[in-house]
């Protein structure tokens, strides 16, 4: 702050607008210190000014200016403003110019507007100037509310007369005008509301028209007043503007809403034409009917080929004999053959159906176009058939070439199925028939090779299933365990295995094969889920390499789920699930067709599974009677172990008696294994929905007692054979109970070797490592 300062200037000293030559005065007692102030103003102003720096000590007394520092600072302030103008110039010419490059290169599509700031400032915006209108159309109520009461219209203004004119809004308030007069008496009007256009106003707010009219009446009577000469009464309705445009703003959104859209979807880049670009030229929802189909390149797109597939040989060469023939049709058509209209790739999901297209895509020499099922189902009429056209018309430009169509059951259903409850779907149905006319109709074309994938081939029309059409149905089942473990050859190269797996080129395929007699019934993509999981427990637990354990936690998790760790049971529970699953494991240990056991836990994994054993069964297609009251009664070894320790049972059992319910029906009703219904199939699975059964009563009460008397055998087996081993229940659910996780080893020691060989060829040659101990006795309990 500057040592002289406007504030020490006493308040009473006039002073006068400063002239070129006239100073202003001031009392003796300061003229000291003017020579003080024509120095120091010289010194700061110079310094400040080149500094462009601004003091208000110099100007911020309003009585005393001084020439000098007014003329420098007006000089200075006026080359500083010209400056900053011009830099402000400068800077909105830029701000334009960025605006502008902004706008054109954002907001290429709609969604992309409605994440920019623009939008969002225009929701605030509008949500602010909607609470404003609100605020101002309530604001008149509650000021007017405030303002008078009736009590004081009436002494103040209608007794005295200076009421000239009353008008009645809405029902609710009312407004009294008065004579001109009344200003002039000095009663000023109260009245706050701001719509009013007279300043001799004044408002009240009432609760009944009626009792107003009465009291008004009765008044006016009591004042002697003429009916001729009294205050008329005005009924008037009012309404803000936001009523009058509320109805049309539904309209409004809805037209703005549909034109931008519309220019959005105009443009070429943005249009519906698909990622290829086709029909972007119409433009505008006229491109809706246009393919959506995506043509792959093998040299960027694609980075599968034919080697990345393992586990279905059969399916890769029918597959690869499609791109020999497009890639060298010359070969085939000297000896009079032609190639086969399309494919199709049935089987159980996660199979490999797309990763084989994909490597169809890779190895290809021809143009891929790929697309779904679902990209032909449209809300508008006629698209389906529009893009089939499209899509086959972009083929035959490109041909030879392949279409791949993944989950076609999504148009390709069979038509009419239904009948009066489910009816037809006739934009499903024209698309369908689009497409059956595409493939084998008039203007067919031997260079456009179709292939399909979809998990439900049932479901097909059979028009499309003909020759002609997909001539040949390539079935890809789940692999068995060589095709595990060429799978799991294909994954193991991009993990960071532990050096001892992967020392010789046996080890790595005893690895997989290991891992392929682990995981009995997996398919392709569960194997590649179980290969990541390894990867994911070795990574989480900070471990270098991705060992053994971590593939056996892997296989663990992707079968049974993830451990409840936060899932404390108490002593009884545990206890009754300890023997329980001992049960299952004891009867399967004494029983000659049972699966090899791996592992028993009564840890808590997944949803509601208290318990678990792990079994390993071989790759088996037929399966005897024998072996089914075997699995019956391995079901059973729970509930019957609970029987035979506990006083009452527990709800534990509940899917195992699903599990043996599905294998007695079955026995009886699909597969002949019982003498009293016979050898008839009564299997109602793959029929659609019937109101009555196909048989009898009489026949089903048949059905119900051989089912029956199936479990019941099968129950009284398990009992039996537990309660001859009891001892070894114990032994078991005693060391599940201590450890809570017991393998095939602990079986051994706890209860010897299997008194049957293991019939599972690969567990021997992989898994079984207690081969010595198979000859040797059990050892006796302590």
């Amino acid at each position: 702050m500057h040592p002289f300062r406007s504030a020490l200037l006493p308040r009473s000293v006039p002073c006068k607008p400063i002239f070129p030559s006239s100073v202003c005065r001031v009392r003796s007692s300061l003229l000291i210190q003017r020579s003080y102030l024509s120095n120091a103003i010289y010194r700061d102003l110079n310094s400040t000014l080149n500094n462009k720096i601004y003091s208000r000590s110099f100007h911020s007394s309003p009585l005393i200016q001084f020439r000098i520092s007014n003329i420098l600072l007006n000089e200075n302030t006026n080359e500083d403003k010209n400056n900053d103008n011009e830099q402000q110039k400068k800077y909105s010419e830029k701000e334009k110019k960025d605006d502008s490059k902004k706008t054109s290169e954002e907001y290429k599509s709609m969604a992309d507007y409605f994440k920019s700031k623009e939008f969002m400032n225009t929701i605030f915006l509008t949500i602010g100037f909607t609470i404003l209108f609100n605020l101002m159309s309530t604001s008149r109520d509650s000021n007017e509310n405030k303002s008078l009461t009736f009590q004081d219209f009436k002494s103040n203004y209608l007794e005295r007369g200076l009421v000239k004119k009353i008008y009645v809004i809405n029902k609710y308030l009312v407004e009294a005008e008065l004579h001109d007069q009344s200003i002039i008496t000095g009663s000023q009007p109260n009245s706050m509301n701001p719509f009013n256009k007279h300043s001799n106003v004044v408002a009240f707010t009432i609760g009944s028209v009626d009792i107003f009219e009465e009291q008004m009446d009765q008044i006016q009577d009591e004042l002697q007043i003429d009916p001729k000469d009294r205050i008329p009464i005005v009924y008037a309705d009012r309404a803000s503007f936001l009523q009058y445009l509320f109805p049309f703003l539904p309209t409004i959104i809805l037209l703005g809403g549909l034109y931008f859209i519309t220019k959005k979807m105009g443009n070429p880049t943005n249009g519906a034409a698909g990622s290829n670009g086709s029909g972007g030229g119409l433009g505008g929802m006229f491109g809706v009917g246009k393919s959506r189909a995506k043509l792959f390149n093998k040299e960027t797109d694609v980075k599968v080929s034919f080697k990345n597939v393992a586990g279905c040989d059969e399916a890769k060469v029918e597959i690869m004999e499609f791109v020999h023939f497009l890639k060298n049709p010359n070969k085939y058509t000297v000896l009079g053959a032609k190639i086969p209209r399309g494919a199709i790739l049935s089987g159980p999901p996660g199979t490999g159906k797309t990763l084989l297209a994909k490597a169809t895509a890779g190895e290809a020499g021809v143009p891929f176009l790929s697309v779904s099922g679902s990209e032909f189902v449209e809300m508008f009429v006629g698209v389906g058939a529009s893009r089939v056209r499209d899509l086959f018309e972009q083929a035959r430009k490109l041909a030879p070439s392949i279409i791949f169509i993944d989950e076609i059951d999504a148009i390709g259903k069979e038509r009419g199925k239904g009948g009066a409850l489910g009816g037809a779907n006739d934009e499903r149905e024209a698309t369908l028939n689009q497409l059956l006319v595409e493939m084998d109709g008039f203007s067919t074309s031997d260079q456009v090779v179709v292939i399909a994938g979809t998990n439900r081939p049932d479901v097909l029309d059979p028009a499309l299933l003909r020759p002609g059409r997909f001539d040949r149905h390539i079935q890809i089942d789940a692999p068995d365990i060589n095709g595990r473990k060429q799978i799991y050859l294909v994954h193991l190269k991009r993990l960071n295995l532990e050096e001892k797996l992967v020392e010789t080129k046996e080890d790595v395929e005893n690895l997989a094969g290991k891992l392929a007699t682990l995981t009995p019934g997996f398919t392709g993509a569960d194997i590649a889920n179980a290969c990541n999981e390894a990867a994911l427990i070795a990574a989480r637990h900070k471990d270098p390499f991705v060992t053994i354990q971590h593939f056996e936690q892997a296989i663990e998790r992707v079968i049974a789920g993830l451990e409840k760790k936060s899932r404390v049971l108490s002593k009884e529970e545990k206890k009754t699930v300890a023997y329980h699953e001992a049960g299952h494991a004891v009867c399967g240990w004494f029983l000659k067709y049972a699966d090899p056991l791996l592992k028993v836990s009564i840890i808590p994994r997944g949803q509601g599974a208290l318990g678990y054993a792990q079994y390993l069964p071989p790759d088996q297609y037929l399966i005897s009677e024998e072996q089914f009251q075997h699995r019956m009664i391995m079901a059973l070894g729970g509930r019957v172990s609970e029987e035979l320790h506990f006083p009452s049972v527990t709800s534990g059992a509940h899917d195992d008696f699903k599990k043996v319910t599905q294998m007695a029906n079955a026995m009886v009703t699909s597969l002949g294994m019982s003498k009293k219904v016979g050898y008839v199939s009564y299997d109602q699975r793959d029929s659609q929905f019937q109101v009555n059964k196909p048989f009898s009563e009489k026949t089903a009460r048949n059905i119900d007692t051989e089912v029956k008397r199936i479990v019941d055998f099968a129950h009284n087996k398990c009992t039996q054979l537990l309660s001859e081993n009891i001892e070894k229940v114990d032994k078991v659910a005693k060391e599940l109970l201590r450890k809570e996780a017991i393998t095939r080893e602990d079986m051994i020691r706890l209860l010897g070797p299997r008194p049957f060989p293991e019939r599972n060829e690969a567990f021997e040659k992989y898994l079984d490592t207690a081969g010595d101990d198979k000859a040797s006795p059990a050892p006796e309990a302590k």
